[in-house]
């Protein structure tokens, strides 16, 4: 679209954008402020105000795009809202130059032509005065440019700077907020500054005039573009035509930047660098933020299967990865901690291996079993796994886990030859800041390469981490990568300009016991002692290559000499510096392996990053690759085989084979074999050879190329469908397998069991074990089919495999194993006993507490030994006071004898403590109780005495030799009835039954061996005497004068109380106290 805005007479000299109601404002240097907004294609003026005094020097939107603050060169200061109302103004007499909201919209900071920051609430009240860090010393700097990211897309992380403030003399201070006290400073060295955060907030473009001197010692102006991160580190610089970049704007997707060059718009596309790496052949893993969500999520993406594992993380630095492993660089949580932690994760985000570090990582590289990280001026080296350990000897293991770590300063490695001895970091930090700082890495499994900002390159031998050579370039590095040899270094400078540079080769003569356990050389700046270090060098090379525009760049891995490299929108893949025809793709370089480019359209993945599709993956073949296809399939096999002799690569070589193999041309296929060494392929190719059926070999061929239909169907064509069953065999579809045994004409029992079981095997491997157990009972695989009956607690099925399964079956002890697990001793015993342990069953029964089918089994297979143990288990559970877990014990144990005994003497004992009567009462019912039991045992053993165990026969028999058995054993209620009988004289009393508490209580006569008689006697005198039974009253009065032990006192008393009552009532019965005899019909006093 390209409208003149009619409605300004003058220049437009402010314009700002609501994306959240997409309306554009425009003021001119008249002070005309107009709205517009898009209707069918056409701008259109919404609103229009001019306030006739001065003119707009800045103006911006709010966050939620409802309200937007003008402010005028003379102080005026305007808020109003998206539909055109003022909802306040204020004249503050001081001139105004830039003014920005506060993310959250509640506060407002402007920024005065005098170069001063002040902040005021949102209803125009003072609030502050934000400091100025870049003034020099006497001097109040002007402010160039002000932008503030509202967070509307998320942060790149929590406490990010969001806050950009840049002054006249080049100077930029970077803030969190405006209380920040100690921002990021940053010197442009550009004047004319403009500046614009980008989408998201992890990229500020900032604009200007900068000097530089040419080749020729000629000083000019160029206008460039500086790109910056929030943390203040140095992205990339952009040269742009023209003398002066006036004004600069993000496409809202944050790939694009528009500046306004005089009369001219440029464009620059921008490639973010993404937190994001590749691995494990699959997986990728990216970063990304959302702005409902402080943390970064994380997201490791299987690109073949389409799985993803999303893992929150915070404060995520770098990325990268080697082999089957990644490496994320974090700081910690912990606000108060100085501390980053490095994390090893493997395929699906699993920390495999963590180390924290007390310095800053700024640069990040792994090999296969180290990790090197580095800052300005530290380079750590970590070795995170330790391959083989079983092969080393102790002192080698000690040498290796001291080497494990090892920490260095740039400056103190510096003569060639010399080592680093491992210094502690915290030492490492007391130095002083090197004047050279570091500027990326990169390593190998032989090699570390680090780059310094002035050019300089230093080499290191690993893994004794001795500097071999140091190099100085001529350009300021961002980043570099060694290729598979180790033999050349890629070099991307600043600028977007790619070099190559040919490493020095070295031949090391080590003399005097020089060793290769991994140490360094010798210490700084010498050699260690006795050693003689012969070198032959050759001076490293910058090769004549130079590529600019370039964004991305991959080294083959398995070719030295090949590359591929992102230039603008096009893919250039070289050879020996030799390029091939550009390639249209925008995405970022995952690997280049066997003449496959694999790239991912990261831009249109972070669109929407929760469900990345498979079709952003796109993979690209070389010239080469391509150019072999089209020979094979439009020219012929011979032409095609001479292209590859004169290009060689296993994978045209393989090219080749598929061909030769298709077209049946043994021959050739084994000529091609052997040019890449693929030995199991030239086994497979004499197979075929010795294969007496042409179709035969078409099968097998069809299956090596995994077209297993085909193979199958050929086999089926021929009437063999043995032939056809074993392929699918081959291939372990055992699904096809059973349906075509079951389709009948080939097969048998044996191989249908089997698919059965791998069937089974199947689900059982993916967790539904119900299926599982379904396959298992058709393939008998007994073992797994009480595996899954146990996983999904189907107890009933596990018990019946007891029956089915043989004597000597083994899974008999694992089925009578996971029963007892779960507390069925029963179950368990069967399965014990079948197998023919019985200690096993006892012990399980044992284990369980299960005492009366342990002696059970005992007496019935002949096993001793139980009552020792039985014995000793209760004798220790008596001594630690344990007395109703030893009832317990010999309750189970079915021991009545000695339970009920034990519950007597607790009857007894409460009896004496006077506790309440009737908890005695139930101790006695139930030690009687277990009298019975003993008794009704006895009984069922003298039944079948012939037949019981003799060392058994003395445990169930009574004895009648201690008083105390004979008072239990033959009179085992009396206990019980005693206390009954006390406890219904005492509610018949309360209840008003005088008489028949009298009746109740002169039965309790006959139990004085269980309750006191004082107590007995007592409670007959006054029930009687509320009875007015004064008879049965003066007896229980002589009674209780003439019990022993009782004291003159206590006598006394009875006497004086026996005198007031009978003095009054004589101790005469009525005649009516009588009951007839139940025998005879006689009469009997009830007294």
């Amino acid at each position: 679209m390209n409208q003149t805005l009619e409605g300004h007479n003058g220049a437009v000299a402010v314009s700002t954008w609501n994306p959240q109601h997409h309306k554009l404002t425009t003021s001119d240097d008249n002070g005309l402020i107009i709205v517009w907004i898009l209707y069918k294609g056409i701008w259109y003026e919404e609103m229009i105000n001019n306030r006739n005094k001065s003119i707009v020097a800045d103006m911006q939107w709010n966050k939620d795009g409802s309200k937007i603050c003008i402010v005028y060169l003379d102080g005026a200061v305007i808020v109003g809202s998206v539909d055109g109302n003022r909802l306040w103004g204020k004249e503050l007499k001081i001139n105004m130059a830039h003014v920005q909201w506060t993310p959250d919209g509640q506060r407002i900071l402007f920024g005065t032509a005098a170069g001063d920051l002040q902040l005021y609430d949102s209803t125009g009240a003072y609030m502050s005065k934000v400091p100025n860090y870049c003034n020099e010393e006497g001097s109040s700097m002007k402010i160039a440019a002000m932008d503030w990211y509202n967070g509307a897309n998320g942060y790149v992380e929590p406490r990010i700077a969001c806050l950009a403030i840049c002054f006249e003399n080049g100077k930029m201070q970077l803030m969190r907020d405006e209380r920040d006290t100690t921002p990021f400073m940053i010197d442009t060295n550009m004047r004319h500054v403009n500046m614009k955060w980008n989408n998201n907030g992890s990229i500020l473009a900032v604009s200007g005039v900068q000097h530089i001197r040419s080749a020729q010692g000629e000083e000019k102006e160029i206008s460039v573009v500086q790109f910056f991160s929030p943390h203040g580190h140095f992205l990339r610089s952009l040269k742009v035509p023209g003398k002066r970049i006036t004004s600069l704007s993000w496409e809202y997707s944050g790939l694009r930047i528009a500046l306004a060059v005089e009369s001219f718009i440029y464009f620059a596309n921008i490639r973010p660098d993404y937190r994001w790496t590749f691995f494990a052949n699959d997986i990728l893993a990216y970063a990304y933020n959302r702005a409902e969500r402080a943390e970064t999520i994380l997201t490791y993406w299987n690109t073949k299967t389409n799985e993803r594992y999303i893992k929150p993380i915070n404060k995520l630095l770098l990325m990268t990865s080697y082999g089957d492993n990644s490496l994320l660089v974090t700081k910690s949580d912990d606000e108060e901690s100085d501390q980053w932690i490095l994390t090893v994760a493997n395929a699906i985000g699993t920390a495999q291996e963590t180390k924290f570090v007390d310095f800053e990582p700024k640069f990040a590289t792994m090999t296969k079993t180290h990790v090197f990280v580095a800052s300005t001026d530290i380079v750590l080296h970590w070795q995170f796994k330790i391959i083989g350990t079983g092969k080393l000897t102790a002192l080698d293991v000690l040498r290796r886990v001291d080497s494990r770590e090892r920490a260095f300063h740039i400056d103190e490695v510096s003569v060639i030859g010399s080592g680093s001895s491992g210094t502690s970091v915290a030492d490492l930090k007391k130095h002083s800041p090197t004047s050279d700082p570091i500027a990326n890495i990169a390593a190998s499994e032989s090699t570390l390469v680090v780059a310094r900002q002035s050019g300089a390159l230093h080499q290191f031998a690993l893994p004794s981490i001795t500097l071999d050579n140091k190099y100085t370039l001529p350009l300021r590095t961002q980043s570099i990568a060694l290729n598979c040899t180790s033999t050349r270094l890629a070099v991307l400078d600043v600028s977007g300009i790619l070099k190559l540079f040919e490493l020095n080769k070295q031949d090391t003569l080590r003399q005097g016991g020089a060793g290769t356990s991994g140490e360094g050389v010798g210490a700084v700046g010498g050699m260690a002692g006795g050693m003689i270090d012969m070198r032959k060098s050759e001076i490293g090379t910058l090769l004549n290559f130079e590529r600019k525009d370039v964004w991305d760049f991959k080294w083959a891995e398995d070719n030295p000499e090949r590359f591929a490299i992102m230039e603008k929108t096009r893919m250039y893949v070289f050879r020996n510096l030799d390029p091939e025809e550009p390639i249209t793709c925008n995405g970022y370089i995952c690997s280049f392996d066997s003449l496959l480019i694999k790239a991912v359209l990261l831009d249109d993945i972070m669109i929407q990053p929760e469900k990345p599709s498979r079709e952003l993956m796109v993979n690209i073949e070389t010239k080469s690759l391509r150019d072999t296809r089209n020979i094979l399939s439009q020219v012929g096999l011979a032409d095609g085989f001479q292209f590859v002799e004169e290009n060689p690569h296993p994978r045209l070589w393989k090219l080749i084979v598929d061909a030769a193999l298709e077209q049946l041309d043994f021959g050739v296929a084994k000529k091609a074999l052997i040019k890449f060494a693929n030995y199991p392929g030239l086994q497979f190719v004499k197979t075929l050879e010795k294969l007496d059926d042409e179709n035969k070999q078409k099968a097998e061929v069809a299956a090596y190329f995994g077209q297993y239909e085909a193979a199958e169907k050929i086999y089926l064509d021929m009437d063999r469908k043995d032939l056809a069953i074993d392929l699918r065999e081959r291939i372990g579809d055992w699904f096809r397998v059973v349906q075509l045994i079951k389709s009948g004409g080939g097969g048998d029992d044996i191989v249908l069991e089997k698919a059965w079981g791998h069937i089974g095997n199947y689900y059982y491997d993916r967790q539904k074990w119900s299926q599982a157990a379904t396959y298992y009972a058709q393939g008998r695989n007994f073992e797994r089919l009480a595996e899954c009956y146990y996983l999904i607690e189907e107890y009933d099925g596990l018990e019946k495999l007891i029956s089915t399964l043989p004597d000597t079956s083994e899974v008999l002890r694992d089925i009578a194993d996971k029963f007892v697990t779960v507390g069925m001793v029963d179950q368990a015993a069967r399965a014990y006993i079948k197998t023919g342990d019985i200690k096993a069953a006892v012990d399980a029964c044992m284990q369980m507490n299960q005492w009366n089918l342990a002696i059970e089994l005992a007496s019935k297979h002949n096993f001793s030994g139980i009552e020792a143990l039985l014995t000793q288990y209760a004798t220790h559970l008596l001594g630690e006071g344990k007395i109703l877990d030893a009832i317990e014990l010999y309750r189970q144990a079915n021991y009545c004898q000695k339970s009920a005994s034990l519950l007597y003497q607790l009857a007894e004992d409460a009896a004496k403590a006077n506790k309440n009567p009737l908890t005695v009462k139930k101790m006695y019912v139930l030690a009687a109780l277990e009298v019975e039991r003993y008794h009704t045992l006895t009984r069922g053993q003298s039944a079948v005495k012939e037949q019981t165990n003799a060392a058994l026969d003395g445990l169930l028999v009574e004895d009648s030799k201690t008083t105390m058995e004979s008072k239990f054993l033959d009179e085992a209620w009396r206990g019980a009835e005693a206390y009954h009988f006390y406890i219904l004289a005492q509610r018949q009393f309360y209840a008003g039954n005088v008489d028949g508490a009298v009746k109740t209580a002169l039965h309790l006569r006959e139990y004085e061996d269980f309750i006191d008689a004082r107590v007995i006697f007592t409670l007959l005198a006054l029930v009687s005497f509320y009875a007015k039974r004064f008879e049965a009253c003066s007896k229980a009065f002589i009674k209780l004068e003439s019990l022993p032990g009782a004291a003159e006192a206590e006598l006394e008393k009875y006497e004086k109380l026996a005198m007031n009552i009978f003095l009054k009532f004589p101790p005469h019965e009525h005649n009516n106290h009588h009951v007839p005899c139940t025998n005879c019909g006689g009469i009997i006093r009830d007294t």
